[in-house]
């Protein structure tokens, strides 16, 4: 008989197990970061996995990460052209995976292909601001989908699952919509949508100027290594507090899967 479970894994950012030890300097969200984000039965049959952990400031990061865009920009050009990109195997596994949910990948195109689409036709990396930013870099580098949520306006526990039928979603930079029943969302408790796995997220929670607390998510699909994902929520992290962030020093892995 099929059993479903959810595995989880905690990796320090070092990528060796240990300990947690609490310190003065960790937030609140810190001591309840194994169940911020909850894994939903009905999301099982999609093999997804999340990397997930939470930075903070004291005060509003302006620190300029041009160096970095460089960096990137410079990788990706040197690295690909426009016609081979869509061969690259992560690449490939998300735009699998958008065809499996109904999105049309040519039309609506993952969102670390599309920043690297944006730098290959000579546009650059957008610069909106440092926490959004430090997303891009990394996401633009690994090709993961990230999502990056101002944890003041969302209420924890958050929830993927799929969507029943009726929920409104308020899109960044889009008219609101009302979802149809079976598409996968990250939900907060009071019922908000702060996303639809793994391509768009809500401006109810989006980063903004003055954002303090920030929730970093990996999103992973099937064929995607797990280590890519991590690395990248390690990368923003890494960003982040070399302009003033604070971090649990620890990323939690929620996947969902079968197990016979």
């Amino acid at each position: 008989m099929e059993q479903y479970f959810i595995d989880y894994i905690d990796i320090t950012l070092n990528y060796v197990l240990q300990i947690e030890i609490m310190v003065g300097n960790m937030n609140d969200y810190c001591k309840g970061l194994d169940e911020l984000i909850l894994l939903d039965e009905s999301i099982k049959h999609l093999n997804i996995f999340i990397a997930y952990t939470v930075i903070w400031f004291d005060k509003p990061p302006k620190s300029d990460l041009s160096g970095e865009f460089s960096r990137v920009e410079e990788y990706l050009r040197r690295k690909y052209t426009l016609e081979d990109l869509k061969n690259d195997p992560v690449i490939r596994a998300y735009r699998d995976f958008y065809w499996r949910i109904g999105i049309d990948p040519t039309k609506t195109r993952p969102s670390g292909e599309a920043l690297a689409r944006r730098v290959l036709r000579g546009r650059g990396l957008p610069r909106i601001n440092p926490i959004v930013d430090a997303g891009n870099i990394a996401s633009a580098h690994t090709f993961i989908p990230v999502g990056l949520y101002d944890l003041d306006r969302a209420s924890p526990p958050l929830i993927l699952r799929l969507s029943r039928g009726g929920e409104v979603f308020k899109p960044i930079g889009g008219k609101d919509r009302i979802l149809e029943k079976g598409i996968p969302i990250l939900v907060d408790s009071s019922g908000r949508v702060l996303h639809i796995y793994p391509y768009r997220d809500s401006r109810e929670t989006c980063i903004t100027s003055n954002t303090r607390n920030v929730l970093i998510v990996g999103a992973g699909v099937p064929r995607v290594p797990i280590g890519y994902v991590v690395k990248t929520v390690e990368k923003i992290v890494e960003l982040l507090e070399k302009i003033g962030g604070s971090s649990c020093d620890r990323i939690v892995l929620k996947k969902s899967t079968y197990r016979k």
